[in-house]
């Protein structure tokens, strides 16, 4: 796992989890603190024993200029949070983010769901929005504290073709919202529960999932919601990492207690 600051990451454990599962001996997971400005250089120092790269936040957008080959998918999110080594000694950029959330929100999607708000505008709720389009949505709006950022998501969902009809509005204002999908890509935010109100079905993902749960996802359990929390995506974006790293089967369920032990059992 590389990123800055990176020493919070779960993923070793999610990961070395999964190689245990398998019996994967000669596998090893680390995480690495490492720059964007640095990134160029310490990808091309790696030796051929390497396998793959696990990248957060700042080089999800980084990652892409050091690949031999972006897959469509990170090409049209704009970010990878993977590179996998090639024969050649390349490296191949792809996204997981899109798919692990389709993965967490599968189980709980109910036919017909076709509108949704998504809180925040940075790259977790492009991601968000490609996992919409996945899913079906029709329309979602971006509610946003950063009317300039709201304005970026919203032509970037222009020029990536999203199938996805996408609005932006204030945060203050998500809580007029109907759509029976909210995801919630931010950090927690003081005040940003108080919308849910006393009844409200449907579905709520938090990409939180440290103190859990967050004042948000108490009040939408509250108020009746389904809760899903970004533990559920931080386990199966790594469960299709794992994949593309060993060629094997992720053993999502052992990845997902070693999560839950890591974080005392909170979800």
């Amino acid at each position: 796992m590389l990123g800055s600051p990176v020493e919070h990451s779960l993923s070793p454990a999610l990961h070395t989890a999964g190689y245990e599962a398998l019996g994967l001996t000669g596998w090893t997971y680390d995480r690495r603190q490492v720059e964007e400005a640095d990134l160029a250089g310490f990808v091309a120092g790696l030796g051929k024993e390497w396998r793959g790269l696990s990248l957060t936040m700042p080089l999800k957008r980084a990652c892409l200029d050091v690949a031999t080959r972006v897959s469509p998918l990170a090409r049209r999110a704009g970010a990878g949070n993977t590179l996998v080594r090639r024969a050649d000694s390349g490296w191949d950029a792809d996204n997981t983010d899109v798919g692990g959330l389709v993965d967490a929100l599968v189980p709980h999607w109910e036919q017909g769901w076709d509108s949704a708000a998504v809180l925040g505008a940075g790259a977790t709720a492009r991601s968000a929005l490609l996992a919409l389009e996945h899913l079906g949505v029709g329309r979602a709006t971006i509610y946003a504290r950063d009317p300039g950022r709201a304005r970026q998501a919203t032509g970037w969902a222009a020029d990536a073709g999203l199938r996805v009809a996408v609005a932006s509005a204030p945060l203050s204002d998500w809580g007029r919202s109907s759509a029976p999908v909210v995801l919630a890509t931010l950090p927690p935010v003081e005040g940003v529960e108080r919308p849910v109100g006393a009844a409200r079905e449907g579905l709520l993902f938090d990409a939180v999932y440290a103190d859990w749960p967050t004042p948000l996802a108490r009040a939408a359990a509250a108020a009746g919601m389904t809760v899903v929390s970004g533990l559920d995506l931080l386990v199966h974006q790594a469960a299709r990492q794992f994949e593309l790293f060993t060629g094997r089967p992720a053993p999502v369920a052992a990845m997902m207690a070693a999560g839950l032990e890591r974080l005392g059992g909170q979800r």
